[in-house]
This record gives structure tokens, sequence and C-alpha cells, in this order.
């Protein structure tokens, strides 16, 4: 009878070798997976500050984590959560207002945080005050004001940070406007008559509304325009423009902008309505100045006695467009004058304020009261 064979154990060292050979094994393949990943799928975040230009927009109530999404959506950042932990040591994050900004792609969350912050990154950005017009102004010693249209091709610009800036121009703004249909570009179907009538540089006078603007600048002239007149014409219709009188409203008002400060601008408003009622002629230095390149509180004789179709010294009437943007305060006093005799007034403070009269000599008296205080 053959005996059974004998079964030898593994010393305990055979154990240990083939349990460190597994081991071994294992780490080596989970090193081959991280590689992979790390090769696949890159680094979690970007190096430096990136190169190019890209337009990111930030939209009202955007949280840290959804301006992280929309950057690494335009491979601005590497991910979400890079620049969520770069944000963290950026406490301007959460200040930052809606609006466009200029960053570059594959920017570090870092470099993409502290840009966002940055006033110079803030791109199509504008803010239109009452009783500027479409043209810059010069006053007599040389100081410029922007106008509408030098402040919409501002915000355009892209490349500013980096010293090289791209902007749409006025003249290709001007184009745009001369050429472009009214209503395609938005413009309030009370409006149109007005705009296809007046002088191709002035259609767009006081259509631009006061107010901040964020506007997408990568556009064509067209589309720029378009935009501002979009959130233009909400605002005016908010405050109450609609209907046939709605231009000659617009108009009445841009007068009574230039002509007043805020608690006089109803009475103005009637002043202008009383001449016009008896086709008096208006004789407003704001509608002299209107189309000159230097403009002065007080018009020159020579300037009065120009023939135009803005010279309310020679002409009577309203202007056949607005001379400027237009205020809710000027708005709401052209819509809704005060009942008043009062057809002449004068600013007769130094502050600026005006005095009223009904007749001719009482008008004498205003204006000598203020050549004594030195406000005319």
């Amino acid at each position: 009878m053959t005996a059974p064979p004998v079964r030898h154990r593994p010393a305990p060292v055979d154990f240990r070798r083939r349990r460190l050979t597994l081991l071994g094994s294992a780490l080596l393949v989970g090193a081959l997976l991280v590689g992979a990943a790390v090769f696949l799928l890159g680094p979690s975040d970007y190096t430096g500050d990136g190169t190019g230009s890209v337009v990111v927009r930030v939209r009202v109530g955007d949280s840290t984590s959804a301006i992280g999404e929309s950057l690494a959506a335009q491979d601005v950042v590497r991910s979400r959560a890079a620049f969520v932990e770069a944000a963290e040591d950026e406490p301007g994050i959460q200040r930052i207002q809606p609006g466009y900004y200029e960053l570059r792609s594959r920017m570090s969350g870092s470099a993409a945080a502290e840009a966002l912050v940055d006033p110079e990154r803030r791109v199509g950005f504008l803010d239109v005050k009452g009783g500027v017009q479409l043209d810059d102004t010069r006053a007599p010693n040389g100081a410029v004001s922007p106008g509408v249209l030098s402040q919409i091709s501002g915000a355009t610009c892209l490349g500013e940070a980096d010293g090289a800036p791209r902007c749409t121009g006025v003249e290709q703004l001007r184009k745009a406007m001369a050429t472009a249909d009214p209503a395609a570009l938005g413009v309030p179907a009370w409006a149109r008559a007005g705009y296809r009538a007046a002088a191709p540089e002035r259609r767009l006078e006081g259509l631009v509304a006061p107010g901040p603007y964020d506007i997408d600048p990568r556009g064509t002239p067209e589309d720029v325009l378009r935009q501002v007149l979009a959130v233009s014409a909400g605002r005016l219709a908010d405050a109450g423009l609609d209907g046939p009188d709605a231009y000659r409203t617009l108009v009445l008002a841009s007068v009574v902008e230039k002509e007043a400060l805020a608690p006089d601008m109803p009475r103005v408003a009637r002043v202008i309505e009383n001449r016009l009622a008896v086709n008096q002629r208006l004789e407003m230095d704001s509608t002299v100045n209107y189309p000159l390149d230097v403009q002065a509180l007080r018009t020159t004789a020579e300037a009065r006695r120009a023939p135009g179709p803005y010279n309310t010294y020679l002409n009577t009437g309203l202007p056949p467009t607005p001379v400027a943007s237009v205020s809710t305060a000027a708005l709401a006093a052209a819509q809704e004058p005060p009942p008043g005799p009062w057809l002449f007034f004068v600013r007769c403070t130094p502050e600026g304020g005006s005095c009223f009269a009904a007749t001719f000599e009482e008008h004498r008296g205003n204006v000598a009261r203020a050549q004594a205080v030195g406000a005319f």
C-alpha cells in the first residue's frame, strides 16, 4: 500500500514574499492609473496669467460657484473648483458687479480671481448722465465733456489692460445710426418718424436715456446700438413716453433739462408751453449752443444771429430733435407742467436757481437782481 504524498506548508517567509509581491503590483497599477488620469485630464489648475482675450459675463445673482462654472466652460480656468478655491483668498469677489469682464484663456484660478476684481478688466459699461448730448462738447477753457457716442465707444474697448485697445469707433457708430433701419435698431415706434426726419448725425439724440448700461462689447456697431436702445427704450417707457406726442415731449424735456435745475424744471416747462401757445420764440441759449463746437453758458450775439434749425432766437417752435439726454425729472416736468402765467425766467442765484416772471417788466427786474448777485 502506497503512502499518501506528504504536503509541505510554505514557510512563513514564502507568505511574506507573496504578500509583498501582490502589494507591489497593486501600487504599480495605482500609480499607472494616476499617471494616466493626469496625462488624460491634465492638472487641476492652470498656471500663470493666461493668453489671448476672453470676454466673460457675470450675471445678477451669480454665486462664486456659478462664476467658476462659466469661466471653466470658456476655458478661462481649468475647473470650477480651481476658481472657487482661489476665490476664497480674494475677498473682493463677494463685491463683484454684474457685467462683462475681459480675461484670458487658461489662467490660474488665482489669476482669474484677481483679474475679476480689477476695475480695468471690466468692459462694456457706461453711465449716461442727464443733459449729455451725442457729440463731445468743449467749454471755452478747452475742457472736453465726452458725449454719448464717445461713452459707448469707450465701453466697447478690449485690450486696454495690455495697452493696445481695440474699440468700436465713434464714426462706426455714426454710420450705423445713419444707415440702420430704426425698427431693426430698436428705436421706439413713437420716435421713428422723428428719427427719420432728423439729420443723420442727430437721429439718436435724446433716445439714450440716462443711467448705467452693460453691453457686450464684441458686437457690430449695429449690435452695440441695439443693446443700448433696448435698455433705453424700457426706461423711456417706464417714464410714460408713448403715443403720438411722445417725441414732442422728449424734445421739450431736453430743453428743460439743459435750462434748469431739477426744482425749477416744472416751471421752465410751463414757460416753454406758454410761449409755444402764443407763437412766441423760445429764445433758449441751450438750443443755440447745441450744434456749436464750443459751448458757453451765455451765447454770443453772433451765435444768436446765425441761422439754423436749432436757433430758437430766430425760429418759432421747438427744435427739430432733442438737444440732450433727458432725466426722469425733466420728463415728468414736460409731461405735466404746473399751471402758471410765466413767460420768462432767468438764472438768478449763484447756485443756479431760476426766477420766473409773467411780464417783461417783471423779468427785467429779475435780470437786474441776478446781475447784482453775479448769477447772470
